[in-house]
């Protein structure tokens, strides 16, 4: 694989690069991040790579990171050939019940002050940040079919919702011939399976493909945090999130046998650590995109090259091992035994790939697309 294969999104026509360039780094109003001339430079690394997939969103750097990189994409003259999303949700002006959230009236708003952020008139994919509890999913997808219509958006998505919610929103769109989801952007790593129970069958038979964000754990399987008496140590933003955040809890007993694993592996594949990593997580069924992010250009280079190798299958089978997760309800009654039972001992296995119409095939390389480059 290389940056410039490009596969199709889900169910649609929209090409994109295996891995997306987050930009939630560019910028430094959160304390940390890419300055301008970093990020610039990073942008530009990712394109002469061959990537045209790159994420950001409203809340990032408090609008800063939309608004270099709406400069960014101007100055390089490389609208037509990025394929640029965006994502609302968050509130950005306390007090106000409506500044935030997934009703109708925070879209319009926040779609609008995004596309003068990104100077542009259009967003390529327009994301659901996250779920919000309130808002029916009727109203959303409403929503982003009159977003298509008006030309503000070209494709919409979801992220960090509910499985149901996903279901029940795609199912509304196909009853009633509205704007369909191409895409799910979720959590994903190999500290992070859980999607695989629940997301990944849907997003293949409804036609989302999925977009990993925290491909590497939040930089713990970089291999730059270490166990310690507090739970963790090493020099990056983890150390900082982990005490003040618990849901972004990274440093457990369970993933540092991961992190040793994957140690290991690296050392017999002949890459780094993070590389092996997002090569697993990239390659992994349902993953339409991986995205990486970085706050220095040595960081952004690295990552790039996870695509050039292919990660044997005996070591992909121990990462495999040291990172499968739990099966809840239902899935612990899918065993073998339970499958004798329901079909008499026979053998019934899964269709051949590409035999169910909507499921995820990636498509040819889209060679004439290099061109632009």
């Amino acid at each position: 694989m290389s940056l410039d294969q490009y596969y199709t999104l889900g169910r649609s026509g929209l090409r994109v690069s295996r891995l997306a360039l987050g930009a939630m780094t560019f910028g430094e109003n959160w304390g940390w991040g890419a300055a301008a001339d970093t990020a610039r430079a990073m942008f530009d690394r990712y394109l002469d790579a061959g990537g045209n997939f790159i994420d950001t969103a409203d809340l990032y750097t408090e609008g800063s990171s939309e608004t270099l990189l709406g400069q960014f994409i101007q100055d390089s003259g490389t609208r037509d050939r990025v394929v640029l999303a965006t994502k609302f949700s968050y509130n950005g002006q306390p007090g106000n019940p409506n500044a935030g959230g997934n009703g109708r009236k925070n879209i319009m708003r926040a779609v609008e002050s995004s596309l003068r952020r990104l100077r542009t008139d259009y967003i390529d994919l327009y994301l659901l940040h996250t779920w919000d509890r309130v808002t029916p999913a009727e109203e959303v997808m409403r929503t982003f079919d009159d977003l298509v219509r008006a030309g503000k958006i070209r494709y919409a998505g979801l992220s960090d919702v509910p499985a149901w919610y996903a279901a029940r929103a795609q199912t509304y769109a196909e009853a009633y011939a509205l704007t369909p989801l191409v895409n799910m952007q979720l959590e994903y790593s190999l500290t992070e399976r859980h999607i695989e129970h629940e997301y990944v069958p849907l997003a293949q038979n409804l036609g989302m493909g999925i977009t990993a964000w925290s491909p590497l754990a939040m930089g713990l399987l970089s291999g730059k945090y270490k166990p310690s008496e507090q739970g963790g140590a090493g020099d990056g933003r983890l150390t900082k999130i982990a005490l003040t955040q618990p849901g972004f809890q990274r440093f457990t007993e369970r993933n540092w046998k991961i992190v040793a694993e994957l140690e290991q592996v690296a050392k017999e594949a002949g890459h780094s650590m993070a590389q092996v990593a997002l090569n697993w997580a990239t390659t992994q069924p349902g993953i339409a995109s991986v995205i990486i992010g970085a706050t220095k250009l040595e960081q952004l280079d690295a990552n790039l090259a996870a695509l050039s190798f292919e990660l044997p299958a005996a070591l992909r089978a121990r990462l495999d091992a040291a990172s499968a997760p739990d099966k809840p309800f239902p899935y612990y009654m899918f065993a073998d035994v339970q499958q004798t039972r329901l079909h008499g001992g026979v053998a019934v296995g899964d269709k051949p790939a590409g035999y169910a119409p909507g499921v995820f095939v990636p498509a040819v390389q889209a060679q004439s697309f290099n061109a632009s480059r």
